[in-house]
């Protein structure tokens, strides 16, 4: 299927920070694709909290699992709009890259203790790890990915850190539009982690089917599934119901999508740039419903007591490598100290080598360093 005319393409990209020779046998956005499944903080996701510790069980999703399944749904958003799959496909996949062991609350307790020192945000330490801290090519820093991937991996940005950014800041200033690969791989993330959350909420048994009738989105899909399939198993229902769920969003973010686009007569990806608001969306009766599901899961699953128990555990794992690394810089790893070098002095320099060492780790390695450092009996 050929792409739409504002859909990006190879040949509109505003290119890589490091000059390359084009890729023979694929697409500049794949490329990029494979160069983010290649890479080690990829790899480390399938160690990072979603919900769920880790440890806590196998069939729970992961930042890696929730990461493919992002991907999936943004390319079947994508090849029904007519936009780049592969673009979509590499966002999809690197948006969490960046993102610290035990889930957002992980990424509290850091960006608590780094506030004297600008603060830490997932998504630009996501956009740091492709154009700095992965080491892999000999001719250049990072993944130099192409300038579409990196303004689909910064969803959010202040104007104070954008102005830091170059090019890449530049749309938070001027207060244009992301892509719409890039908008349809925000909201396949907003799609994929709500329902997953659900299935892995009912799976733990911190939340029931009873509390989750009463939520709009999910009760018509319950009651739809139980009418056409009343024998069926209680986990073959719940999968029937989330599936039908993730589809209702879907075919109403394609339809509302295409309605936008149709108004607003964007005719390239320029002008998808400087329109006022994202082309991309649900409608306001699917969005409503969509903001009820969020609520309930941050009060029901998130907030649960034993959510929180985990939470609290992970908070004080965060602040105490932070606080013991910020002491003394001989307990990093050489190849961190090795970082701070030309900068020893620099409390700053200091704090953000310390945050890249702690937001790169998997939550059991966290565990284990936490002990290694805090455990007496643990010495080595």
């Amino acid at each position: 299927m050929p792409l739409a005319p504002f859909a990006a393409s190879d040949a509109a990209s505003r290119g890589r920070r490091h000059s390359e020779v084009a890729p023979a046998y694929r697409s500049e956005y794949q490329r990029d694709r494979d160069r983010i499944v290649h890479c080690g903080a990829f790899r480390r996701l399938e160690y990072k909290t979603q919900v769920f510790v880790n440890h806590e069980g196998d069939l729970f999703r992961t930042r890696l699992t929730h990461s493919i399944e992002v991907a999936q749904i943004g390319r079947s958003i994508a090849r029904t709009l007519q936009l780049n799959e592969d673009l979509t496909e590499a966002i999809s996949l690197a948006h969490d890259l960046g993102h610290t062991p035990f889930g957002h609350s992980g990424q509290d307790a850091l960006n608590a203790c780094m506030q004297e020192y600008g603060g830490f945000e997932h998504n630009l330490q996501s956009l740091r790890v492709v154009d700095v801290l992965e080491e892999r090519y000999a001719e250049f820093p990072g993944l130099n990915l192409t300038f579409e991937s990196r303004e689909g991996i910064l969803k959010h940005c202040s104007v104070k850190n954008a102005e830091q950014l170059g090019d890449i800041g530049r749309r938070f200033i001027e207060k244009q539009q992301a892509s719409l690969e890039a908008q349809v791989a925000n909201l396949a993330d907003e799609i994929a982690y709500n329902n997953h959350d659900v299935d892995d909420g009912l799976r733990s048994g911190l939340i029931t089917i009873d509390q989750l009738r009463e939520i709009r989105l999910f009760g018509k899909q319950y009651d739809e599934v139980v009418k056409r399939h009343p024998g069926v198993t209680e986990r073959v229902r719940i999968h029937e119901i989330v599936r039908r769920m993730i589809n209702r969003l879907v075919v109403d973010l394609v339809d509302e999508s295409r309605r936008r686009l149709t108004a607003s007569q964007v005719q390239s990806i320029d002008e998808v740039r400087a329109a006022g608001s994202s082309l991309i969306g649900f409608s306001d009766a699917m969005r409503d419903e969509s903001l009820e599901l969020k609520r309930f899961l941050r009060t029901a699953l998130y907030n649960h007591y034993r959510v929180r128990r985990m939470t609290r555990k992970a908070e004080q794992i965060v602040a105490d490598l932070f606080q013991v690394f910020m002491g003394d810089r001989r307990l990093l790893p050489p190849q961190f100290q090795d970082k701070l070098e030309a900068g020893q002095g620099d409390a700053l320099a200091r704090a953000r080598v310390v945050a890249d060492y702690i937001a790169g780790m998997t939550d059991r390695y966290a565990i284990r360093e936490h002990k290694r450092l805090f455990d007496p009996v643990e010495l080595t």
